[in-house]
């Protein structure tokens, strides 16, 4: 598996939420929380984890979902479970 930075995972996950929310790239920041900034439901939730999945060739159970409040968490994790 090759190695990615955060900055990497960021822009990936910034392209899955911009395909599956309409949510401008842009806007998808490290300290933006998933649902009180982004707005983003939990049924696109699952979609943007099953693409993140996919996308970065990492696993996230449906419990350690629940803890990725924020676009860092989320790289935070993606990195992590790459290791």
């Amino acid at each position: 598996m090759s190695v990615i930075n955060d900055q990497e995972i960021l822009e990936g996950l910034a392209e899955i939420i911009n395909e599956e929310t309409g949510v401008s790239a842009a806007d998808v920041q490290l300290d933006k929380a998933f649902i009180d900034d982004l707005d983003i439901d939990s049924l696109s939730m699952m979609t943007i984890v099953v693409n993140a999945e996919e996308k970065f060739e990492v696993r996230i159970p449906d419990d350690d979902v629940k803890s990725l409040r924020t676009v860092g968490d989320a790289v935070t994790y993606i990195r992590n479970a790459r290791s």
